[in-house]
């Protein structure tokens, strides 16, 4: 009978220790960051926001951080509210004309689209680099204007 006892005493310690949460890891805080477009090509074609925050993945095809597919719904501005970590990040930007989901290029590789990018960077005969396009997000209440769209 002096069994029961010390049933009893493990079961109760494996139900106190089934109690106890597990730590947690840390999310990182985000800060909001607003884009705001304008000049938009079309105010009813798609618009995509591809946001980079490292330098060997930046333009690389699924490399991107976050992606967002917004719709103008008439609208020639856009202000897009987007939560991001503290540090260095970089936005290019296309809108699909023709709605087919890709951006369109043409034999030379060069895009027939519109596209643009954060610091509204006019890249020449190269694509631009992550130093370009960068912003730093450190604090509340940053805005990426997006102004300048690259002729097609």
């Amino acid at each position: 009978m002096n069994a029961l006892p010390l049933v009893s005493l493990l079961l109760g310690s494996l139900a106190l220790g089934a109690a106890v949460p597990a730590p947690r890891a840390a999310v990182p805080a985000t800060e909001k960051v607003t884009v705001v477009l304008s000049a938009l090509a079309s105010t009813s074609s798609a618009v995509k926001l591809n946001f980079y925050n490292h330098p060997d993945k930046f333009l690389k095809a699924g490399q991107m951080a976050i992606r967002m597919v917004v719709r103008p719904d008439g609208k020639n501005t856009l202000t897009i509210p987007v939560d991001l970590a503290p540090g260095e990040w970089a936005v290019a930007v296309s809108q699909d004309l023709n709605n087919n989901d890709k951006l369109d290029k043409n034999l030379l590789g060069i895009p027939t689209e519109p596209f643009a990018f954060s610091n509204n960077v006019k890249p020449r005969l190269a694509a631009p680099s992550f130093q370009q396009c960068k912003f730093t997000v450190a604090g509340p209440g940053q805005v990426v204007s997006i102004t300048d769209w690259n002729d097609f």
